[in-house]
């Protein structure tokens, strides 16, 4: 550890403010590039939207963790981060032009290359700082060895992303276990994998790390300088353990880090924060606090409005066949467990011969006599969920998210299947994740319930702006192949 060559690490912040200011001064650049395709003379205005426009990136790149560190993050995935944090740019550029009626002050061809060009600017800076950096840390410049205290899923999964990310500067020196005695042993008579089963050790492939023993072991090579990190990746039921081996490494000089495997237990939100000077373990908790909360709604008003804009005449011509083919209202309400459970009442379409809202509704299936024969195409290509655009702007809904479950269904479910109410975190969304996977329409069995909530709830754990526009892409592609919705 004495030789390591550490020429960036000292300088992070420094490298992360000059990485800021290079993204602000390419954001500018861009816009000048772009007003080369069409003359133009540069007014009052260009230089507030150029300057809009940098501020929002500042804040908006931060929030998304651009000028986190890199080490461990594939740079694919820096790409996508840059491009989602553009699309927050774009979206307020463009409100703030409808809002002060100033659109028609730009041109449109210039606008239009400025947003392709800035996020094609910043990924090619991105990704060659990232493959500098790349190169400097494999040739030992900035290079840190890792060592997993406790074998365990959650430590071969973190192994794993280390040797899949060469760039991150790490190099994994082995896992130690305190039932490395025991497992030795056995190995003696047994292959690797009986032995480690035997010895009750998780078994890690040889291409992934060796074990290289105990724990006292790894407080020995931490102390004669070998190891630079320590992954402490024991279950939290092991917290003296974990305590000791903390005050152990604590007269070394090595990064003690505790990955325990609460997180590998399918929590909802599953990260530490505090309460004043107190830390805390989130275990249930929405992704939408704070920042975050604002980034959602900021895109359901956006993207909602527009989309609204977009679909409205549709909506008129279906609310008219509606009426024309079928006795009964244009529109049904229905109620909906909310976010955090709180009763809502959703817009639809009315597409069948009933409106059933008590303390049994009957899931529509395949033949389904209630169904009016134009209800059946507003079903099947979704179109009958159009009118919870205005739940969208109302803030009762989102555009994604977990879809809404009558109020009878969710307290037939909410006994049967562990974690169901889990959905309620979070708004309910006009499309999600499960319905863009196939689980939509009539659920028959509770295994298909399970599985729509297993969706569910992925998506509350790994929401991200970029994420979301994955979804919404993806429904508008696919309302016309739905096979499970009647």
């Amino acid at each position: 550890m004495g030789e390591e060559k550490g020429l960036l690490r000292p300088h992070h912040a420094r490298l992360m403010l000059l990485l800021r200011l290079s993204d602000v001064a390419l954001v500018v650049l861009a816009l000048i590039l772009a007003s080369l395709t069409k003359p133009i003379v540069w007014t009052e205005g260009h230089f507030v939207a150029a300057g809009v426009a940098a501020a929002v990136f500042w804040i908006a790149a931060g929030v998304n963790g651009l000028y986190g560190t890199w080490r461990g993050v594939p740079i694919r995935k820096q790409v996508l981060r840059v491009w989602t944090t553009w699309l927050s740019v774009g979206a307020v550029l463009l409100l703030v032009a409808y809002a002060t009626k100033t659109s028609s002050n730009f041109s449109r061809t210039v606008f239009l290359t400025w947003l392709v060009l800035a996020p094609l600017l910043l990924t090619v800076a991105r990704v060659t700082l990232g493959l500098t950096l790349q190169e400097f840390r494999q040739r030992g410049w900035n290079s840190r060895s890792v060592a997993f205290a406790g074998l365990s899923p959650v430590a071969e999964r973190l192994a794993r992303t280390i040797i899949e990310t060469p760039w991150s500067g790490m190099r994994i020196s082995g896992f130690y276990d305190d039932r490395y005695a025991a497992y030795t042993a056995k190995k003696r008579k047994l292959s690797v994998r009986t032995a480690a089963r035997e010895a009750r050790m998780h078994a890690v492939p040889a291409e992934v790390g060796a074990i290289l023993g105990d724990f006292e072991q790894l407080v020995s090579d931490a102390k004669e300088g070998k190891l630079d990190i320590v992954y402490i990746s024991l279950p939290l039921r092991a917290d003296e353990r974990i305590k000791a081996l903390i005050a152990s490494l604590s007269d070394t000089t090595a990064s003690v880090h505790v990955v325990a495997d609460v997180f590998m237990t399918g929590l909802l939100q599953a990260r530490w924060t505090s309460v004043g000077e107190v830390p805390v373990l989130a275990v249930h908790e929405t992704p939408f606090m704070g920042v975050d909360g604002m980034l959602k709604r900021a895109e359901d008003i956006v993207l909602g409005s527009l989309i609204l804009l977009l679909i409205s005449v549709p909506m008129l011509v279906i609310a008219g066949l509606v009426k024309l083919t079928s006795k009964g209202p244009v529109f049904f309400r229905q109620r909906r467990y909310g976010l955090n459970g709180e009763e809502i009442l959703v817009w639809k379409f009315r597409s069948m011969t009933v409106s059933e809202d008590g303390p049994n509704v009957k899931q529509a299936t395949k033949g389904d006599a209630r169904i009016t024969p134009l209800g059946a195409i507003l079903r099947r290509t979704s179109l009958d969920e159009l009118p919870q655009f205005i739940n969208v702007l109302t803030g009762e809904m989102s555009i994604v998210g977990p879809r809404p479950h009558a109020v009878a269904h969710n307290e037939f479910y909410r006994s049967k299947i562990h974690g169901y109410m889990l959905r309620h975190k979070v708004k309910p969304g006009i499309t999600g994740w499960a319905q863009v996977n196939g689980w939509r329409g009539e659920t028959d069995t509770l295994d298909k319930m399970e599985k729509r909530i297993e969706y569910d709830l992925t998506y509350i754990r790994q929401w991200g702006l970029w994420f979301d526009v994955k979804i919404i892409f993806r429904t508008a592609f696919g309302m016309l192949s739905s096979k499970n919705a009647y």
